[in-house]
C-alpha cells in the first residue's frame, strides 16, 4: 500500500506546526517593529535579502542604521538560545553586504541589535547584541 502523505499524522502536525511558527514569526516581527517606532527609530527594511543572508529589520536613528535580528519562542532565554554562532556570522556579513550600498560604507554608524520575542508578547531588546 502507498505511504499517504496527507493523513500521516506527524508529516501533517509538522507541517502545521512550521505554519504557526512561520506566521509567530512574523507577528514577532512586526510587533518589534512598532516598539522600535514607539522608540523614534524609523524602519527602512523588513526581511532585507542579500547573497549572503537576511536581516530581519533594518532601522535608521541619528544617523545609525540599526540591524535587528528577532527570535521568538516561549521564553526570551529560549529565543536567545536560537541564534548560533554560524547565524551571527552571516548577519556579519549581510550587514556588511547592506553598508556597501551607504554613502559612508563600512565607515557608518551601525548596531546590531537581537530582539528576544516571549510567548505573551513581551519584547526584550539587546543592543550591540554581538559586540565583542
Amino acid at each position: 500500500m502507498p505511504f499517504d502523505f496527507v493523513s500521516d499524522p506527524v508529516r501533517r502536525s509538522r507541517s502545521t506546526r512550521g505554519r504557526m511558527n512561520y506566521h509567530a514569526g512574523h507577528a514577532a516581527e512586526a510587533s518589534v517593529a512598532r516598539y522600535y517606532e514607539a522608540m523614534g527609530v524609523r524602519i527602512c527594511a523588513q526581511n532585507w535579502r542579500g547573497i549572503t543572508g537576511e536581516i530581519d529589520l533594518i532601522g535608521r536613528h541619528d544617523g545609525a542604521v540599526i540591524f535587528v535580528e528577532v527570535k521568538q519562542s516561549r521564553s526570551h532565554d529560549m529565543a536567545a538560545s536560537h541564534i548560533s554562532s554560524r547565524q551571527i556570522g552571516r548577519i556579519f556579513a549581510t550587514v556588511d553586504e547592506f553598508l556597501a550600498g551607504e554613502p559612508n560604507g563600512l565607515l557608518t554608524d551601525v548596531r546590531i541589535d537581537l530582539a528576544l520575542v516571549d510567548g505573551q508578547g513581551r519584547i526584550e531588546v539587546v543592543e550591540n547584541a554581538f559586540a565583542g
